[in-house]
C-alpha cells in the first residue's frame, strides 16, 4: 500500500477499543467466579471435586456453543449484530448468576454468559483485524487482549473490595452463615451488569466491518467505512485488494471448503495454537488460584489479595506485550512464552516436591502469568484473526474458538481431578510437558506474519511464499 495515504487513527483507535469492549466482558465474567468460590460453594453446599469443576466449567459450555454459532452469523448478518447479541448475553448472565435461588439456575445463567463470552472472543478480535490498517494491526488485535485482562483485574479489585474479612480457620459452615456466604457472592457476579450495559450502548456508535460489506457486494458501504479510516487513496486501494480477494462471490461458502488442500493445513494451525494456548495450563491460576494458593500455604484472605496481585502482572506485561507483537513478530514470542512456560512449570512442579512454598511459589505463579501474557495471550488471538482467508474467515474463526473453548471446558473440569490424582506438582509437570510439545510444533509449523494485509497472507498461506510488505517483496518460510 501507498506509504503517503493517510490514516484516521483516532477513528481506528475509537472503533477498535469498543469492539475491544466485548474482551472485558469475557475477562471480567470469565474470572469473577474464581474470588466467588468459597462463597457460592457454601452457599450451595459443594464438596464433590466434580461438581466444583461443573460449576467452574459450566460457562465454557455455552462458550463452546456460542463459538460454533458465531462462524454462521457473522456470516450471515456482520460482525456488529452478533456482538450486540454478547452484550445483551452478558447483561442477563449478570443479573441472573446474581439472583439465582438453586444451583441449577446458577449453571442455566452462567451458561448463558458462556455463549456470550463465545461470541465475544470469536467475533472482537475478527473485526479489529478486518476494520485495522495491516501496518498496525497486530497491536490493534492486541489491545482486545488488554482489555481481557482489564476485565480481569477490575473482576478482582471488585471481588476483593466486597468481601469481607474471613477468619483464616472458617470452615464451610462458618462461611456459609457469613454475609459474603449469604449476600456477598451474588454482588460479585451483579456487578458485572454495568460493563456490560456499557458495551450494549457503545457497540451503536461502531460501523460494520467494510471487509463483512465486500463479501456481502455492499461495495459503497464498505467504501463509505474505509474513507473514515483512512483516504480515497487508502479507500480506493483497499476496497480493490478486498475485491480481489473476496471476488464476486455472495453465495454462501460450505464448511467443505475448510477442508480445501489450500485452506486445511491453515484451519489445523489454528486449531493447535488455539488449544495450545488453553492447555498451557494457565487459565487453571486464575480460576482455581484458591487451591493453587491453598497448597501453597495461603489462607482465603491472603489467597484473595495474592488472585489481585496475578491480575496487576496480567495488566503491566499486557501492556508491555502491546508493541512487541508487531516489533518482534508472532512467532517469535509464541516461541519465547511455550519455552519460558516449560521452564517455569519444571520450577514451580520442583517447588511443590520439595516443599518449597509460600512466597517462592507465588512468585513463580507471577512470573508464569508475565511470560504468558506478553507472548501466548495476545499473540494467539492476533493468529487466529488473520490466518484464515477472508472468504472463510467467519467460519475457520468460529471452528478455532470452539477447539479453544472445548479446550479451556476440558482443562478447567478436570484440574480439580488431577489436582486431587497428581497433586500440584505433578499437574504443573504435565502442563510443562504440554507446552515443551507446543514448541516444537510452532517452529515446525507457524509462519511469521507481522506487517502483511490480509489478503496477502492468503498467499503466503496458501503456498505463495513471496509476498509483499510494505513495498518489498519478501519471501517467508513455514
Amino acid at each position: 500500500m501507498n506509504n503517503n495515504t493517510k490514516l484516521n487513527m483516532p477513528y481506528v483507535w475509537m472503533i477498535c477499543l469498543v469492539a475491544a469492549c466485548g474482551g472485558l466482558l469475557f475477562g471480567y465474567d470469565w474470572v469473577v467466579i474464581g474470588g466467588a468460590k468459597p462463597f457460592y460453594e457454601a452457599y450451595f453446599h459443594i464438596t464433590d471435586p466434580a461438581v466444583s469443576g461443573w460449576a467452574m466449567s459450566s460457562a465454557l459450555v455455552g462458550c463452546v456453543f456460542g463459538a460454533v454459532i458465531s462462524g454462521m452469523i457473522s456470516d450471515r448478518f456482520g460482525r456488529r449484530l452478533p456482538l450486540l447479541l454478547a452484550a445483551v448475553m452478558f447483561t442477563v448472565s449478570a443479573w441472573g448468576t446474581a439472583a439465582a435461588s438453586s444451583f441449577d439456575m446458577f449453571i442455566i445463567y452462567r451458561i448463558v454468559g458462556g455463549v456470550g463470552i463465545g461470541l465475544a472472543s470469536a467475533l472482537s478480535p475478527v473485526y479489529i483485524a478486518e476494520i485495522s490498517p495491516a501496518a498496525k494491526r497486530g497491536r490493534f488485535v492486541a489491545v482486545n487482549q488488554l482489555t481481557i485482562v482489564i476485565g480481569v483485574l477490575a473482576a478482582q479489585l471488585i471481588n476483593l473490595m466486597i468481601a469481607e474479612p474471613v477468619a483464616s480457620q472458617a470452615t464451610q459452615m462458618d462461611i456459609l452463615n457469613s454475609w459474603n456466604g449469604q449476600t456477598g457472592w451474588r454482588y460479585m457476579f451483579g456487578s458485572g451488569i454495568v460493563p456490560a450495559v456499557a458495551f450494549l450502548l457503545l457497540m451503536f456508535v461502531v460501523p460494520e466491518s467494510p471487509r463483512w460489506l465486500v463479501k456481502a457486494g455492499r461495495y459503497e458501504q464498505a467504501k463509505k467505512v474505509l474513507k473514515r479510516i483512512g483516504d480515497e487513496a487508502y479507500a480506493a486501494a483497499t476496497l480493490a485488494e478486498i475485491r480481489q480477494s473476496i471476488g464476486s462471490e455472495k453465495q454462501k461458502v460450505p464448511m467443505s471448503e475448510l477442508l480445501d488442500p489450500k485452506v486445511r493445513p491453515i484451519v489445523v494451525i489454528g486449531i493447535v495454537l488455539a488449544v495450545f494456548q488453553q492447555w498451557c495450563g494457565i487459565n487453571v491460576i486464575f480460576n482455581y488460584a484458591q487451591e493453587i494458593f491453598a497448597s501453597a500455604g495461603f489462607d482465603i484472605n491472603d489467597t484473595l489479595k495474592s488472585i489481585v496481585a496475578t491480575g496487576l502482572i496480567n495488566l503491566i506485561f499486557t501492556i508491555l506485550a502491546l508493541p512487541l507483537v508487531d516489533r518482534l513478530g508472532r512467532r517469535k514470542l509464541m516461541l519465547i512464552g511455550s519455552l519460558g512456560l516449560t521452564v517455569i512449570y519444571a520450577l514451580i512442579a520442583s517447588a511443590y516436591a520439595f516443599g518449597i512454598l509460600g512466597l517462592p511459589v507465588l512468585i513463580l505463579v507471577l512470573a508464569a502469568i508475565a511470560i504468558y501474557v506478553l507472548t501466548l495471550a495476545p499473540v494467539t488471538w492476533v493468529l487466529l484473526s488473520e490466518i484464515f482467508p477472508n472468504r472463510v474467515r467467519g467460519m475457520a474463526m468460529a471452528v478455532g474458538t470452539f477447539s479453544l473453548w472445548v479446550a479451556c471446558f476440558l482443562l478447567t473440569y478436570t484440574f480439580p481431578l488431577l489436582n486431587a490424582s497428581l497433586g500440584a506438582s505433578g499437574s504443573f509437570l504435565l502442563y510443562g510437558v504440554i507446552c515443551l510439545m507446543g514448541f516444537m510444533f510452532i517452529k515446525a509449523k507457524v509462519p511469521e506474519t507481522k506487517g502483511i494485509t490480509l489478503e496477502a497472507l492468503e498467499t503466503l498461506l496458501g503456498g505463495n511464499r513471496t509476498v509483499e510488505v510494505n513495498g518489498v517483496e519478501e519471501a517467508e518460510a513455514k
